[in-house]
């Protein structure tokens, strides 16, 4: 059985047809609805081929994909306020990157506290990413 896009997301269709298994395929496309119903307030946007969300025009978290895994992307102060609980999962990470294996169910329930703490931090900036801090 397919899943399909949310019709918010049709700007995602070429980046989900170019995977190959239809297992991992179905998986992202399962993530990518629930952000997009989640958090309805997000707009979807595909750009760095690979799709992504935004809030009043700053990057709250972006996906692409692996063989083995998806990524979560994150900027780095997120994924390092977070890193400890992904990696307690099993899940990996890298410096920007959470790593999800395809064949693993998601928790839906981490996934929602980066969004989230993006969306809280991140309310009144103006730009697409964090300012570099030194």
């Amino acid at each position: 059985m397919s899943i399909t896009l949310n019709p918010e997301l049709a700007d995602f269709e070429d980046f989900i047809t170019k995977i190959d298994n239809p297992d991992h395929r179905d998986q992202l496309i399962k993530v990518l609805n629930w952000v997009n119903t989640t958090f309805p307030q997000l707009q979807p946007r595909f750009a760095w081929n690979q799709p992504m969300f935004t809030d009043h025009g700053t990057f709250i978290v972006g996906f692409s994909s692996a063989k083995p895994h998806f990524n979560v992307a994150l900027e780095a102060v997120t994924l390092s306020h977070f890193r400890d609980q992904i990696e307690a999962t099993g899940d990996k990470t890298t410096k920007m990157l959470w790593q999800i294996k395809f064949d693993q169910p998601v928790n839906f329930n981490l996934l929602q506290q980066p969004i989230q703490f993006n969306i809280e931090t991140k309310q009144t900036m103006t730009s697409f990413w964090r300012p570099k801090t030194v």
